[in-house]
């Protein structure tokens, strides 16, 4: 398969149950590369929220999706993260819950993010020699969203706005919603999928992934973290 762009997320493992139900919400499992039927919710209609993220799969990004650098071969992007999972340690944290972010809906980790937060700058800055720069257009897209000078400062360093001290980790659920809706899915989700989610919540690995020319991710490796 060809890949226009890749990521590192991090990518629940796929016999979890929550993992499951959160997979079949979104609507596409990108470790088997299949859509898969969505959830029967009373009053959403599950399709028409997921819409959005559905072609990301389930997952958290830590380093945003990035096309090649001339000169870098997949090959070498395998072999360096490897090596850099070998160097990082697994992460604990003590849960996860549903939450808002503005007009999403996620999952968020509940605890010290500390030790998480310095994982995802170990993948946005030791990986960074294989991305290659954004074009013009892609910043201009980014900046018409309306950027700080902080959040500026990264997409001209590092490709994207919300990274280092911009970076907050999430699980996307939905895409953008309207008010009317927006609390009935975080209400459905908190009774169906909530008692399901992991306490502790673990990190044990880093996944590489890459979107194929239909826009959809899809799962390449998985890099076990070091204990």
């Amino acid at each position: 398969m060809t890949f226009t762009r890749y990521a590192i997320y991090f990518s629940p493992p796929t016999d979890a149950p929550w993992a499951q139900f959160a997979t079949s919400w979104l609507g596409w499992d990108m470790a088997r590369g299949v859509e898969v039927t969505h959830p029967v919710a009373e009053g959403i209609d599950v399709s028409a929220v997921t819409d959005v993220p559905r072609k990301y799969g389930l997952h958290a990004t830590m380093k945003p999706p990035f096309h090649l650098r001339q000169g870098q071969t997949l090959s070498e992007l395998q072999s360096a993260c490897e090596v850099l999972a070998s160097r990082l340690t697994p992460i604990r944290l003590d849960g996860l819950e549903v939450a808002r972010l503005g007009r999403f809906v996620a999952l968020r980790p509940i605890g010290d993010l500390s030790e998480l937060n310095n994982l995802a700058a170990a993948c946005v800055q030791e990986l960074d020699e294989f991305r290659h720069p954004p074009s013009a257009s892609e910043l201009d897209r980014r900046r018409a969203a309306g950027l700080t000078p902080k959040q500026d400062q990264n997409l001209l360093k590092w490709g994207y706005p919300y990274v280092l001290d911009e970076f907050r980790f999430h699980i996307t659920l939905s895409g953008k919603l309207d008010k009317s809706i927006l609390q009935i899915v975080k209400t459905t989700l908190d009774r169906d999928l909530a008692p399901m989610l992991p306490v502790p919540f673990q990190i044990n690995d880093l996944t590489l992934v890459g979107e194929a020319e239909d826009g959809r991710f899809h799962l390449i490796h998985r890099y076990a973290l070091t204990d």
